[in-house]
């Protein structure tokens, strides 16, 4: 993206959410999602109690659950998107006995083994402005209306030689070894 920005190149790459960031593309993972239907098993959802029925001070950076017992501060880092975040954790022997487990633990039983480990929340501090990059200036070119007419035209013009090649002629692995037999197949 740098290269094409820097040599003025009028190219278009997509990142992997910007489907999610199209109005059009709204509704598209409910009707056609990959997921098993309703005959199928599913998972269930996350009935955990939530991070924010902790009691959270940003100011100490310490950190009491909803049973009134208080967490161990783990590690304050900063993430990809330039968010201070700080990580707590409940002592094992604290929440192996307590009576919240089953409702506030992703596993339970966990808890009850000698390497478990206690109820594991985190915490934004600040959320941090980085500086646009690249692909910031890239998801702007696709996410305009010009940007989306362009790329639109990817389906009809380079996705059916792929499909072609793959389904049609069955090359849907390489024959051959070594990166040079590879490149020239």
């Amino acid at each position: 993206m740098k290269y094409l920005h820097d040599t003025g190149i009028d190219g278009y790459i997509p990142d992997n959410q910007f489907r999610s960031r199209d109005p059009k593309f709204k509704e598209y993972k409910t009707t056609h999602s990959t997921r098993p239907s309703s005959t199928t098993t599913q998972t269930k959802p996350d009935l955990r109690i939530p991070a924010s029925d902790f009691h959270f001070d940003p100011v100490n950076k310490t950190c009491v659950c909803p049973a009134g017992e208080s967490l161990s501060l783990r590690s304050e880092r900063e993430d990809l998107h330039g968010n201070s975040k700080v990580f707590f954790e409940g002592r094992l022997l604290t929440c192996r006995a307590c009576e919240l487990k089953d409702r506030c633990m992703r596993d339970p039983d966990a808890a009850n083994t000698r390497k478990g480990h206690g109820r594991q929340v985190w915490f934004i501090l600040k959320k941090g402005q980085r500086a646009p990059n690249y692909t910031d200036w890239m998801k702007q070119r696709i996410d305009s209306e010009h940007g989306k007419h362009i790329y639109s035209h990817r389906m009809s013009v380079v996705e059916p030689v792929f499909a072609n090649i793959g389904m049609n002629k069955g090359l849907r692995r390489f024959s051959l070894r070594g990166k040079k037999k590879v490149q020239g197949q």
